[in-house]
């Protein structure tokens, strides 16, 4: 369940959306099964679940913030490793001042799309 949504209301969302599609939505973890059929019972079974699922996530945000406070002040910190090398942003810059298109550049160098995506400015009114 904590896997689906990070918070109560994505939870209700997602699984709301998924029955009204006609689907069940069966947690395996839980052992919790919610359809068009669903009882009040197992509706508030997962509004529990839910709440819970948010709770540790909320606290294991506010864990790894204490983590990452305590590194910097030892100045141990480095943050998060880098995807690209200076080489492939310049070049991926260059693909953007030349025109190359978002699929194109990424998959011709080996570096992949999702590292290069944040370099390629949204593209408006492309064809």
């Amino acid at each position: 369940m904590d896997r689906l949504a990070r918070s109560l209301v994505d939870l209700h969302t997602i699984v709301e959306d998924l029955v009204g599609r006609g689907a069940s939505v069966r947690f395996l973890r839980e052992g919790q099964t919610d359809s068009a059929k669903a009882d009040p019972i197992v509706k508030l079974m997962l509004g529990l679940m839910g709440s819970v699922a948010e709770f540790e996530r909320a606290i294991i945000k506010e864990r790894q913030a204490e983590g990452i406070a305590r590194a910097k002040a030892r100045g141990v910190y480095k943050g998060r490793a880098k995807v690209l090398t200076g080489g492939q942003v310049a070049q991926a810059r260059q693909w953007v001042a030349d025109g190359v298109p978002k699929a194109e550049g990424p998959a011709d160098s080996g570096s992949g799309g999702p590292p290069c995506t944040h370099i390629f400015p949204a593209r408006r009114n492309a064809p």
